[in-house]
């Protein structure tokens, strides 16, 4: 009859560390939303108009009238 030999690797604390990165992940994920929410990005409305448009007209001279 044959033998069976399992071997199991030894863990090398391999899950701690991409938690640690998922983590990290989240955090710049949610400071970037905040920081683009936080600068208007997702306002959604264009910023105030502030055109100035000047129109002089002249003052008729004369007896000239206008219809």
């Amino acid at each position: 009859m044959a033998d069976t030999i399992v071997t199991n690797s030894p863990d090398t604390g391999g899950g701690s560390a991409g938690w640690a990165v998922a983590v990290i992940i989240l955090l710049a994920v949610i400071v970037g939303g905040f920081l683009l929410y936080k600068n208007g990005v997702f306002n959604g409305t264009e910023p105030a108009d502030t055109t100035n448009i000047n129109v002089t007209i002249p003052t008729p001279t004369g007896g000239n009238t206008n219809p």
